[in-house]
């Protein structure tokens, strides 16, 4: 059963939806398959990354913004500055990631976590579609 999940940002930066990736394979009773999460926009982007250090995720947005300025001369700019940096960041990142499910759990590293990238700089209501797709 698909479920659209609505997570909040506080502007530009990571947030851990791990757990409502978690909860929602408890809620549906995942046994092994594949959850799927897909994004449904195109300013902020999904990934897989380290859970331990927070300086990794610091780092990951710094130099994301450093790839795609807000001074550099953007065609697009009807949203403001950050707009279209924002686009790029989201080409170079993803919007949608497959993880493996064994035994009703994410099969993911010891210091993985899943993470929305918000790549604009003020707050923003983000969708997450979660699909759960079972095997064997």
């Amino acid at each position: 059963m698909p479920k659209t999940i609505s997570i909040a940002t506080r502007g530009r930066g990571p947030v851990d939806i791990t757990g409502e990736a978690t909860a929602y394979l408890t809620e549906i009773g995942a046994e092994n398959g594949l959850l799927n999460l897909f994004l449904q926009h195109t300013s902020a982007s999904l990934t897989i990354q380290e859970n331990a250090d927070p300086d990794v995720l610091a780092d990951l947005t710094d130099h994301l913004a450093r790839l795609a300025p807000e001074d550099a001369p953007w065609r697009h700019t009807a949203e403001g500055p950050d707009d279209m940096p924002a686009h790029v960041k989201t080409a170079l990142t993803d919007t949608s990631l497959n993880i493996p499910v064994i035994d009703g759990a994410l099969a993911l590293g010891v210091w993985q976590g899943v993470y929305l990238l918000e790549h604009r700089d003020r707050p923003h209501r983000r969708r997450v579609v979660m699909t759960y797709l079972k095997t064997e």
